[in-house]
């Protein structure tokens, strides 16, 4: 049982409620709301059991009814539940099947066929609760809870003296529950004295000694304080495991970075018990009160599970959308603002004035949502201190193509802001359902547009400037414009520039420490668009790394992906490749291919080999991949028949060579070793793929 004794709330939503299939009992006992905003009662499907005892919601309803569609499709609220000596502005109280809801001694107007006695009537006992109590536990028991003294004598036909006293009564406010509560001090004071329980000062003194206790007391930096204006710890720990690009390689503590990416869920869900898990990661997805898988993520426990289950990078854009009404793909503006959670936050902040096609407030583009960025800047450390990666997608195309729903809800249409966008509005729905607005959204010549987009770009870098483990991306599923691409990494450089010059500038004995990164940034864009910024010596220097997109032929497999990653190492040897496809292993890995989805069991040795070696064309060909590090090492993957040989005629010594294990990575030693000098037979292959590890002796 959960009782709610003696509570108070002003200007809010559902103040006494309980959720999804709550089992009770549940009891509210002397609570009372002002000026709410939305009714109490049970909230979600089928809660039994609730007691609503002395319960007063000022300026809205208490309900034990069907809430039909609201509240994400709840139904039926409430079974076998009790109003007792309530009042609301509207009191429903309705009998779901197979079960009855009852209401006693209640004020307000009313609705619904539940069982009503003694409506606009006084009823005794004036708490069930407490004669409850009282029935089990005596007395004593029912006099512990404390409820505010309510008179509620019959008052209709007093006599004389009564009406005297009456009359006395009516000089004064009626007694309030605030002040009652706020005065159980009084009632129940709380011894404050230490007694015989040493001082803090003294105790540190006397683990310390004098000076030094007092050298403790006031030796923390101001910069270890968390500071609440940037939502960012000052004193964030130094990367444990720094992601670093090495001879073209992704790698993380020395060792080439392995592991799938996972993706956000960036729409729907449901704060139902049951339900709720299968949605997935949302590092800015926000259920209030509620911690967990599908609810507001615990960050620690997601890096964690990213760690043991051998993912490497977490792919995150903002939501689709922010309340889960709009799930239902409608392009309507919402009668209210009673969104669903859970909420998936937006990177803006709401300005507070108007009202958004969501009913909330309209956004304002030049400011920026606090709790979505401080997220992210967690979930940043976390990743830099576990040797896991954030893929920051900067945009999210889905917003501006597609279904008409997507542009409801964006911040960015003129609607929904504060910050005259530019965009037509209402918004030109192509057949009355679709939006194509991704043209005007990329162009960069429309001045306000462009300095938001401006402001945007540089926060996306601010709030990660002092974390390695974090790419850059233009955005999920970007297909937008080459201009756009310059724009976005003009402003980066721009930003960078900026960096540069207020370290340069900074004073030796500032003491200031120098906290930025240069950002990595990753070109994630159609191939024309890709081959024309790394055509371009200027702004080629600012993507070390590439990223693999362009593809036709269904979902590719390893192969497939080995023979992309194989051209671009080609052509950009210094570049690491990675793609977005989770089959890319051992083939893509010996193409030259970043962040492979190995088994976590990979043989560490190989992980901190592979660094070294480079894409070897002349060693490679039809089925067959290879990298090399000239007289040192090769690592072969043969697939489809290739010929199980290497030419080693470039070579001299003896090698080692060893099998690997392509479900799990480990290595096994070939008995015989290989000479350098001409060909070389190879080991035979395991499941249609062979991978071998040559190693100089």
């Amino acid at each position: 049982m959960t009782l709610f004794l003696r509570c108070f709330a002003e200007n809010g939503r559902h103040d006494f409620s309980v959720g999804h299939c709550a089992a009770g009992p549940n009891a509210f006992v002397q609570c009372e709301a002002t000026r709410a905003l939305r009714d109490s009662g049970p909230v979600e499907s089928w809660a039994s059991g609730a007691l609503y005892d002395n319960v007063t919601i000022d300026g809205n309803g208490l309900s034990l009814a069907n809430r039909g569609s609201g509240a994400q499709g709840a139904g039926w609220a409430a079974a076998n539940s009790v109003l007792w000596q309530c009042s609301a502005a509207r009191i429903r109280c309705e009998n779901p099947p197979a079960a009855q809801n009852w209401a006693f001694g209640c004020w307000g107007e009313f609705e619904g066929n539940g069982i009503w006695r003694k409506s606009n009537e006084s009823v005794s006992p004036d708490s069930l609760f407490a004669a409850q109590v009282n029935d089990r536990l005596g007395d004593a028991a029912a006099q512990r809870l404390q409820l505010m003294p309510r008179r509620r004598e019959e008052s209709s036909n007093p006599p004389v003296a009564k009406a005297q006293q009456l009359t006395a009564a009516s000089r004064h406010p009626a007694p309030q529950l605030a002040d009652y509560i706020a005065s159980a001090p009084t009632r129940n004071p709380i011894p404050a004295e230490p007694g015989g329980a040493e001082r803090i000062e003294q105790a540190i003194k006397s683990a310390f000694g004098s000076s030094r206790g007092n050298e403790a007391l006031t030796s923390i930096p101001q910069s270890a304080i968390h500071n609440p204006q940037s939502n960012q710890s000052l004193l964030t720990p130094a990367a444990a495991q720094k992601l670093v690009i090495t001879n073209g390689w992704l790698t993380c503590d020395g060792r080439l970075l392995i592991g799938a990416s996972t993706e956000v869920n960036w729409w729907r869900g449901n704060i139902r018990p049951s339900e709720a898990s299968a949605f997935g990661a949302g590092v800015t997805r926000f259920a209030p009160g509620r911690m967990g898988r599908g609810y507001t993520d615990d960050l620690e426990e997601l890096a964690d599970a990213m760690v043991a289950d051998g993912q490497a990078a977490l792919d995150h854009h903002y939501g689709l959308w922010y309340d889960r009404r709009r799930d239902d793909h409608e392009r309507v503006r919402r009668v209210d603002g009673d969104v669903w959670p859970p909420f998936y936050e937006q990177p803006f902040a709401r300005s507070g004035q108007g009202a958004a096609w969501d009913g909330l407030s309209r956004y304002d583009l030049t400011k920026f949502s606090p709790w979505y960025w401080s997220r992210l800047k967690q979930f940043a450390d976390l990743c830099d201190q576990r040797g896991l990666v954030l893929f920051h997608q900067n945009y999210f195309q889905h917003n501006v193509l597609e279904a008409g729903a997507h542009w409801a809800d964006f911040p960015w249409r003129p609607a929904n802001n504060i910050n005259d966008t530019g965009f037509p509005e209402p918004p030109p729905y192509a057949g009355d359902k679709r939006i194509f607005m991704a043209e005007q959204f990329y162009d960069v010549t429309h001045p306000v547009r462009r300095e938001l987009h401006r402001r945007y770009i540089r926060q996306c870098l601010d709030n990660f400037v002092d974390n390695a483990n974090v790419l850059q991306f233009p955005g999920a599923e970007y297909t937008g414009p080459l201009e756009f691409v310059q724009f976005w990494l003009d402003t980066i450089e721009e930003w960078e520039q900026e960096k540069r010059q207020e370290i340069a500038s900074a004073p030796r004995e500032s003491g200031r420490v120098n906290r930025h990164r240069k950002p990595l940034v990753a070109l994630s864009c159609t191939k024309d668009v890709q081959d024309a910024v790394l055509a371009d010596a200027e702004r080629s220097a600012l993507v070390p790394r590439q990223f693999e997109r362009q593809w036709r032929g269904g979902r590719p497999a390893d192969t497939d992906l080995a023979q992309m990653a194989a051209e671009y190492r080609a052509k950009f040897p210094g570049k690491a490749i990675i793609c977005d496809f989770d089959s890319g292993a051992w083939a893509f890995l010996c193409a030259g291919g970043s962040i492979p989805k190995l088994p976590r069991t990979t043989d560490a040795r190989l992980l901190k080999a592979i660094p070294r070696m480079q894409p070897w064309p002349s060693g490679s060909g039809t089925n067959r991949w290879t990298l090399r590090e000239r007289g040192q090492q090769c690592l072969i993957c043969l697939a489809g028949g290739a010929k199980a040989q290497v030419d080693l005629s470039e070579e001299s010594g003896v090698f080692r060579a060893y099998a690997v294990n392509p479900r799990t990575g480990e290595l096994k030693p070939r008995q015989e070793n290989i000479r350098g000098g001409g060909l070389a037979k190879l080991l035979g292959s395991e499941d249609g793929l062979s991978v071998v590890w040559i190693v100089k002796e």
